[in-house]
């Protein structure tokens, strides 16, 4: 899948849903679950498919990213489903500190 600013994609496995923030070039292999994300805001599953393997939870509001590609997706709807690129699990982005005012 080609991914693009602002693309919504959604779980066949459980609810999770995705807006991409900054993509990567060329095709790549998002999955959540162990199962390709599909274009759309509505996913397809209730989370009693995933494999036990890809249970790893996404959480609302929070940003995922990999560090290798520059992928970062931001999750729009909770689900159980693990996100992965090309099988590498993505990380939970975490907060940038602030400069401390003196």
């Amino acid at each position: 899948m080609i991914l693009k600013v602002g693309q919504s994609l959604a779980s066949a496995v459980d609810t999770t849903t995705l807006v991409v923030l900054r993509p990567v070039e060329g095709d790549v292999t998002l999955t959540c679950g162990g199962v390709p994300m599909s274009e759309g805001k509505t996913p397809t599953g209730d989370g009693t498919s995933i494999d036990a393997e890809h249970i790893g939870g996404a959480v609302m509001g929070k940003r995922y990213v990999d560090e290798a590609s520059g992928l970062e997706v931001l999750c729009t709807k909770a689900g159980q489903g693990q996100l992965a690129l090309g099988g590498g699990v993505l990380a939970l982005k975490g907060a940038t500190p602030l400069p401390s005012s003196d």
